[in-house]
């Protein structure tokens, strides 16, 4: 396996950041990808909103699909105060686990599952977590859950995982190429999580 950056990595945090002036858009407005409702406790609907330019992306991705697949949208944008939460929730579970590790032993193993907050594509909108779901918009075999955390699937969530079945492999392997192929990247620690490659997405 190669090596994998964590978002907590200070290269990272080195990357220029530039704001590109990409407008939100929001997904339920739009239609043409199918949003998914987990998020729907979120009355201000900031889930669903995503830069301009990732959504034309993910419409590219999802005409390199096979027949009878779609993508499923769950969440985009991510207020950095709900960033901080999710991220200092998961911080204080590890912390509790774990009470031998540092501070920075907590925070790496945290950006495993939660980017911090001060580099979070999510809160840019420039990031989207989403699965593949059939024609008639039922969710896929990936091997875990969306949004399994390392410790819950035993490192199943990896996107390069061994212990999952051949099918959800094959699944993860077609969202993947067509991602990749419209210009997004995976974060090899979540298999739903894509982020844009174009730094100038990023918002400082």
């Amino acid at each position: 396996m190669t090596e994998i950056v964590l978002m907590s990595d200070p290269r990272v945090a080195a990357v220029p950041v530039q704001e590109c002036g990409d407008r939100l858009v929001d997904l339920r407005r739009d239609g043409r990808l199918l949003v998914d409702e987990r998020k729907r406790q979120d009355s201000a609907g900031a889930f669903a909103h995503l830069r301009e330019g990732v959504l034309d992306r993910l419409l590219d991705a999802q005409a390199q699909l096979p027949g009878g697949m779609r993508l499923l949208f769950v969440e985009g944008y991510r207020p950095p105060s709900l960033q901080r939460h999710y991220f200092d929730e998961y911080a204080d579970l590890l912390r509790a686990e774990h009470p031998e590790w540092d501070a920075d032993r907590v925070r790496t193993a945290a950006s495993r599952y939660v980017s911090p907050p001060e580099i979070a594509p999510h809160s840019a909108g420039a990031a989207v977590d989403l699965t593949l779901a059939g024609h008639d918009g039922s969710e896929l075999d990936m091997g875990t859950r969306m949004n399994a955390s390392p410790e819950e699937s035993a490192g199943a969530c990896y996107t390069r995982a061994g212990n999952i079945s051949d099918e959800a492999r094959s699944h993860r392997n077609i969202l993947g190429s067509a991602l990749t192929a419209a210009g997004l990247v995976n974060y090899p620690t979540e298999w739903c999580s894509q982020s844009s490659s174009c730094v100038q997405l990023l918002s400082a």
